[in-house]
């Protein structure tokens, strides 16, 4: 395969680490990288160690209160620098503070302008509106881009707006590779495999462990995002949290979060696919913001029925080893490259993590 040229939308924790780890990616180059203050573009390839090392710790938080999130407009009110508060290093926050990074406010709208050069998009920006990605999606189509986008935070509820959007997306050549991170991503496609031992599936069940010692300050998208997943909390409570209130509620637990069944994409993705019913997928985890140690080992459990009549358990586990980056990028990336595969085999439309292997 030819070199993969490719854009990451959003440079916090997740745009990041997958543009660090892009580099021990055979055949990934990163030519594009943007965020609400800026754009870095060179089609021969970015010096990402220079524009990682420059941008370190200049991420901005999202300004609180925005309920149109989900908006082409309200991508625009973003990429304009509206926001709560800005962790700032560099001479700009941001992109900006990088020597290949120019100032824009209108980032998203750059990168598509160079998009006739980009083979992939990885969409690594906050996922806290359901409508907010298939918007930003909407965005490419309408300028006519061909290729594949990449989205690693999901909710069962946005599959199906990308599933309206399936015939937009063959018609403009498309490969959209939804929920291709850990999990939705790495772990619904280990569940898709351990099924093939069954011929019906009773149940599939998923529990991860993640450790951030970086905490809240490196992490605010992620953290925020499975906030809203809490007991007692939903989207509009935690996008309307302010720093100092997420602060406050890890402060009171210990800096650990605790989730059970989570509404995570991993269930509509199996059932697609054909593995099992969407009710039969829980999914749940600890997020510990003070250690790099996991709080518990991440684990993949599918229970069904053999053809022979026997009933058993499979099982997948991740070693407490991998980090959250390891095991969220390196898949996204893997999937990134079996998404340009299928986009170059005139193979469009919208695929999920169960029914794509990755390359490695």
């Amino acid at each position: 395969m030819d070199d993969i040229h490719v854009a990451v939308l959003g440079t916090g924790g997740i745009g990041r680490r997958t543009l660090e780890v892009s580099q021990h990616k055979a055949g990934i180059v990163p030519v594009a990288a943007c965020d609400r203050h800026g754009i870095a573009v060179d089609h021969g390839g970015l010096d990402v160690d220079e524009l990682l090392e420059a941008t370190e710790g200049n991420v901005a938080s999202e300004r609180t209160g925005d309920r149109e999130r989900g908006s082409a407009e309200s991508g625009a009110a973003i990429e304009a620098g509206e926001r709560a508060g800005v962790k700032q290093t560099g001479e700009n926050a941001g992109v900006v503070a990088s020597e290949q990074g120019e100032p824009t406010e209108t980032a998203i709208d750059d990168v598509i302008a160079e998009s006739d050069a980009i083979d992939a998009v990885v969409i690594a920006l906050p996922n806290l509106e359901h409508g907010f990605v298939p918007a930003v999606a909407d965005r490419f189509v309408d300028a006519d881009y061909s290729g594949v986008l990449v989205d690693v935070l999901k909710r069962s509820r946005v599959i199906g707006l990308l599933d309206e959007r399936e015939e937009r997306f063959e018609d403009a050549g498309i490969t959209f590779v939804c929920g291709a991170g850990a999990t939705p991503g790495f772990l619904t496609g280990a569940a898709a495999l351990a099924a093939q031992s069954f011929v019906e599936v009773e149940a599939v069940e998923i529990r991860w462990g993640v450790g951030l010692k970086s905490g809240y300050e490196d992490n605010r998208g992620t953290v925020r995002e499975d906030i809203a997943h809490l007991d007692g909390y939903d989207i509009d409570a935690a996008r309307d949290m302010s720093d100092a209130e997420i602060e406050t509620l890890l402060e009171e637990r210990d800096g650990t979060l605790e989730f059970d069944d989570m509404d995570h994409a991993d269930d509509v993705l199996l059932e697609r696919a054909g593995i099992c019913d969407a009710a039969d997928v829980t999914v749940g985890g600890i997020l510990d913001v003070r250690s790099d140690e996991k709080p518990t080992t991440t684990t993949v459990s599918v229970t069904g029925r053999t053809f022979d009549g026997e009933r058993g358990t499979n099982t997948f586990q991740l070693d407490d080893a991998t980090s959250m980056a390891a095991n969220v990028n390196g898949p996204a990336l893997g999937y990134l490259k079996a998404g340009v595969d299928r986009n170059r085999n005139d193979d469009y439309g919208v695929v999920g993590a169960a029914e794509l292997m990755p390359g490695f």
